[in-house]
Order: structure tokens, then sequence, then C-alpha cells
């Protein structure tokens, strides 16, 4: 037997929404269309939901599953699972109202905009063919809509992925005559974090922030449209100094060990090495705790993170090729800043890099020695960092880390990989952005009772902490995982 949790409203009778608890028996390869069948055959509870095809392709059933878009007919059905309708104005129940999407699409004119029939026997070749498959295949589920933070925390307008995937799908065709560049920028084309979490809802796979949006603000970068007068700054730097900020503090690589003979080497990124000295120095200690020697080179330059975020792409190449020398005698390379690791592991390959990295979690799970911790008395919480847990696919290996530490009391908050606001140069285009998610996520650390939040992300840690200051818990602090494995080994 298991217990599921499903929202239910009625207008007639309820003011708002309220979670009803079931019991039912699960049965093998249950899906959540099924569950709920199964409640109202059982409880007589005329539970309302849309459903159709019950095979993943009419996007009717959309639901939320524990606060992420999902089918009701694809979700497998787990003990304790909340249940809840999209983000939309709520009939009954599950059933929602999507007029105003619906509005919004009809007002924006999202269909083929031609002069005259005859474009419309314009050939398409492969290579602008290739461009709108990668997001062509929606079936208008709503579960990104639903699931994007900046829809549904932020202050500021945005579109949201699903209409600038629909907006994309149609820049991309050369039929089209309407310029939709002005709309995707009008929609809100920077207000987007690249958290992925619009990917990684999407019953079609369909990655929104890198094939739409991301490619849109490059485009509007080449056209003059864009980046945002704060994003220009991160292209300057770089190519003054390599990195992709200014610094008053000796840079980490400055002090570091160049050369130790070992196959490892560290990749900084440029907040550690120009913000967070501090980070790097401690990530040497720990390892050489551990009877690990790396190899700090000098010559590395940004990952290009920043740029590929903003759009602006061309200078992208030539980061590559230099990194992709530096790094080429070493067998391991690890990255303490999720953006940079998500960057090397998944944008380089397709520069023509292909480096062996490792975030810091997933090289020292099996290589840290217990023994020698020390009794670390503290409340600690995890933010998953959106670069690591789904840009990586590491959530585990930082928990068990966190674990291994005695003293160290750990309780999950509510949504832990929910975006804080940091990312996609949000935190310095759009700082109200980046504050309205940080405070969000700032309230769901408070409630765990936490001494401090613990993550691997430079950028998320400078961004929570405002999110907590913000919210007037100031003494709670954002921690790198490395500075609680320090105490530990202090």
């Amino acid at each position: 037997m298991i217990k599921v949790y499903v929202s239910r409203f009625n207008s007639e009778i309820d003011k708002e929404p309220h979670l009803e608890c079931y019991e039912i028996k699960k049965t093998p390869q249950m899906k959540v269309l099924d569950a709920l069948q199964a409640i109202n055959e059982k409880y007589n509870a005329d539970i309302s939901f849309r459903s159709s095809c019950r095979a993943g392709q009419c996007g009717s059933c959309g639901i939320l599953y524990k606060g992420n878009g999902a089918l009701a007919c694809q979700k497998e059905i787990q003990d304790g699972a909340i249940i809840e309708p999209l983000k939309f104005p709520v009939i009954k129940d599950l059933i929602v109202d999507k007029s105003s999407i619906e509005a919004k699409v009809k007002d924006l004119n999202l269909s083929l905009q031609c002069n005259h029939k005859n474009e419309l026997d314009t050939d398409i070749n492969k290579q602008d063919s290739a461009k709108t498959k990668k997001v062509r295949s929606c079936i208008e589920c709503y579960s990104c809509f639903s699931t994007c933070p900046v829809v549904n925390i932020a202050t500021e307008e945005f579109g949201g992925p699903y209409l600038m995937r629909y907006i994309s799908k149609f820049e991309s065709d050369p039929r089209e005559k309407f310029d939709r560049l002005k709309e995707a920028l009008d929609e809100g084309l920077y207000n987007c974090t690249s958290c992925g979490k619009c990917l990684s809802v999407c019953p079609k796979n369909i990655n929104t922030f890198g094939d739409a949006i991301e490619r849109m603000r490059a485009i509007a970068v080449a056209n003059g449209s864009g980046p945002l007068p704060e994003h220009v700054s991160f292209r300057e730097n770089i190519e003054k100094n390599g990195r992709s900020i200014k610094t008053d503090k000796t840079p980490f690589i400055k002090e570091a060990t160049n050369k130790t003979g070992s196959k490892i080497a560290f990749f900084t990124g440029c907040m550690v090495d120009y913000k967070f000295p501090e980070i790097g120095h401690t990530l040497v200690n720990i390892l050489k705790e551990n009877g690990i020697d790396i190899d700090v080179p000098e010559e590395q330059v940004c990952c290009g993170s920043p740029l590929l975020r903003t759009g602006q792409t061309e200078l992208v190449q030539k980061l590559v090729d230099k990194n992709k020398e530096v790094f080429k005698e070493y067998d391991t390379v690890l990255t303490v800043c999720s953006g940079c690791g998500s960057t090397l592991k998944n944008n380089h390959p397709e520069f023509g890099s292909n480096l062996n990295v490792m975030d810091v979690s997933e090289f020292l799970v099996d290589k840290l020695d217990s023994s020698k911790m020390h009794n670390v008395d503290m409340k600690v919480t995890w933010h998953d960092p959106c670069h690591l847990g789904r840009g990586q696919n590491i959530k585990d290996q930082p928990r068990e880390i966190i674990e291994m530490i005695p003293g160290v009391e750990f309780e999950e908050m509510k949504y832990p990989c929910q975006c804080c606001g940091a990312g996609g140069g949000i935190k310095s285009g759009k700082p109200d952005i980046a504050l309205d998610l940080s405070k969000s996520k700032a309230e769901m650390i408070k409630d765990t009772g936490a001494e401090a939040v613990i993550t691997i992300c430079p950028f998320c840690e400078l961004n929570l902490q405002d999110g907590l200051d913000a919210i007037g818990a100031n003494d709670i602090k954002s921690m790198h995982i490395l500075e609680l494995l320090k105490k530990a080994y202090e």
C-alpha cells in the first residue's frame, strides 16, 4: 500500500485547493493516471483530471508531481507522491483553465507569417530543418511553463520556456517574415536563468534554454540587439586577462603550486581564482590530508560559460582550445564550480575538447578518510546547483559527503533543486529576478532550522547569502562544501 496526496478543489464548496491523502495498492509500473483512477474506484472520490491518448503524445494529462511538471500517463507513482494541478487557475481538482497562455499565443500571432503564398513553397535546407527540429516536438503539456522558477516566483514578466520555444521555432524558419527576435526580447529573452528545469520535465526532451533561448541570445548579439549592458564586461574582462570578472585580491593561481608531478589538475574557474581564493586553498589542503597532490596550471582561462549563457559566443572556441592545450597532459581535471564543470563536460565537446572532468564531490566521495575528521556540531541543509544536479546529474555524492562528517545534522529543504537565481547572467543582468528567486530559496532554508546551506557553486553561494540576508536570516551562512570539510579537518 502507498499513500498518495492529491490536490482537491471544488469552487462550490472550497475557498482554496487542499491536499487529501489516499491509500491504494501499487501495481508494477503503475502511473499517476492509473493511481488517480484507482483512487476514484476505491473511494468514489470523483477526482477530476484530464487524459486522452495515454501514450505521452497529446499532453492533455499534464500535472505537477512533487512540484515538477509531468504527464500523468507517463510518470510512475511512488509512495508519498504529491499530485497538484499545473500553475493555472483551477477549474476543478487537477483540471485547469489554460486560456491565458492560449490567448498569449494568439496575441503573438504564433503561426508562420509570410508575405505571399509562394513563400510557403520555399525549400528549407537540411541546416534550417535541423535548427527547427530541436524545438518542434512540443505537445503543449505546459510542464515547462508551470515549473519555470522565473515564471512562478519572479515579479518581473517572462514569457517562459513554452513561449520562447514557440518564438524560436518561427525565428529559425527562413520563410518567416515577422521580427521574432524583437518579440523574444519583449517577452524577456534575458530573464532565463539557464537552470535547465524546462528540459528536465519535458516529455519530449526539448532543450529550450540551450536550443532556443541561448541560441536567440547569440543571434541578438550578432545583429546588435544584445547582450545586456551588464554582460559586456564578461567579454571585455576575458579579452584582457582570461577571466570574466575583475579582482582586487591576489589570484589563487598566483599563490598555488603549479607543478607537483600529479596527473590530476585543478580547473579553478573565474570565481574561485579571483573572488574566493580561499576555496582553492581549502581544496589543496583537503586533498593533502587525504594523500592526494594536485597541479594548478597557471595558463588556464575562463571556461566560457558566461559567454555561452549570454550569447557572446565568438570567443568561446579560443578559450576551449587554450584550456584543451593546458590540460592535455592530465588524466583528471577537477572543478569546484558546478557551472564550470557543466560547461567543460557538456559544451566543450561541441568545440572539440573532451577532457576527463570531475566535480569535486564525485572525485572525493570515495577518497575521504573519515577517521581523520573531527566532530562538527552543526545542522545543515543542501542546495543542488542547477549545473550540478541537472547539468551533471550529480545529486547523491555531495549528500554522502555531508553525512560522512561526524556531528553534522543534515535536513533536506522542500525543493533542494529549485534554482536560486544566480545563473544565466541573471545575477548581473537582472538582479531583481536573482533576488526574488534567492529569497524564495532562503525561506526553504530557514524552514529547516539549519545553521548553514551547503552547495558547490560560488555563484549560488553568493546569491543564496544575498537571499538569506534579504529575509533577515543573516545568521544562516551559505557555504561551499569544501568549507564544511575544512571544519572537519581543522
